[in-house]
């Protein structure tokens, strides 16, 4: 297949880029730069079966000759870089979008839109199962992130219905891994460098909201087999396995040797910011016959290794 990927130069998206190469497929990465790295696919320069093209995608994308499949991962996607960049990310989830599912339906291509759980919201319902409509805050600084991936879902389902696109709505939850930022806020490359750096480890609020860690890895694996399956909606990708924040820190302060404890501060909390977090992966399992195998110290030792060079 010849894929086009946008966001390839993201975390996810580099990732993803690996993993279609080693299948066979040639792909043409797009990412602005925006939050994304170059370094992440500088391996991949000089390939016959890669090619990148640096563009906004909330601009016309033109692309010559045939493409099999447009993979839509273009978007800031932790809270530090879509607060920086509130009209950006409302942008790609709409204009980006919408040029994406352009491509697909001109080229008779399939379609994955890159989705997350927080279009659930602060969940009142636990699980999350994929028929929950979830519980958002529109007007809320996080909106900005949650609406413009709700409004994707609804425009890749218009696609769908409408022009006949074969579309896959991927719902990512809480992911980490190599080429992670160390400074995109998120609570695993902020307790990995805070520990490395033989300090305190942060905790804002209690540390009894919860989060399900799923390693890079068989995230990737999920959203390959989604991209080839039959299937058009929405599929929960993440580990089900949840866990306070607090035990995560204790986790991550045992892998690093980090003795330096940690520290309460009031919680900062953002309009909206989820307290649960756990997917029902049901869906998963039975129409993609996945679930995660990497168990969370397994991947936190490679993804703490991957820091240590960096910190």
């Amino acid at each position: 297949m010849r894929i086009l990927l946008t966001g390839a130069a993201g975390f996810l998206g580099s990732h993803l880029c690996d993993r279609l190469l080693a299948e066979g497929h040639s792909v043409i990465g797009m990412d602005n730069l925006l939050t994304g790295n170059i370094d992440n696919i500088q391996h991949l320069a000089g390939r016959d079966d890669f090619t990148f093209i640096k563009q906004d995608v909330t601009n016309y994308i033109y692309i010559a000759g045939p493409i099999d499949a447009v993979m839509h991962f273009a978007s800031p996607a932790s809270p530090i870089d879509y607060l920086n960049y509130p009209i950006q990310t409302l942008k790609v989830g709409a204009l980006g979008t919408h040029n994406a599912l352009g491509v697909a339906a001109a080229k008779g291509a399939r379609f994955l839109l890159a989705s997350t759980s927080e279009i659930y919201g602060d969940p009142l319902v636990h699980p999350q199962r994929e028929d929950y409509a979830g519980n958002v805050d529109t007007i809320g600084p996080r909106g900005v992130y949650d609406e413009a991936k709700r409004f994707a879902e609804a425009m890749v389902m218009a696609y769908h219905r409408t022009h006949g696109v074969d579309t896959k709505i991927v719902r990512i939850f809480n992911t980490y891994g190599p080429r992670m930022r160390l400074d995109d806020g998120r609570v695993v490359p902020n307790f990995i460098g805070q520990a490395l750096r033989g300090e305190s480890l942060t905790i804002y609020g209690d540390g009894t909201q919860t989060r399900s860690f799923c390693y890079v890895s068989d995230l990737v694996e999920g959203i390959y087999r989604l991209l080839m399956s039959d299937y058009n909606d929405p599929v929960n990708i993440g580990n089900p396995t949840e866990m306070s924040i607090l035990e995560f820190s204790n986790i991550v302060n045992e892998l690093t040797n980090c003795t330096s404890g940690i520290v309460f501060k009031e919680h900062l909390r953002i309009a909206g910011d989820p307290q649960t977090r756990q997917p029902d992966i049901t869906r998963a399992r039975n129409v993609l016959d996945w679930e995660p195998k990497i168990d969370l110290q397994t991947g936190l030792e490679k993804t703490i290794a991957y820091f240590k060079d960096r910190v």
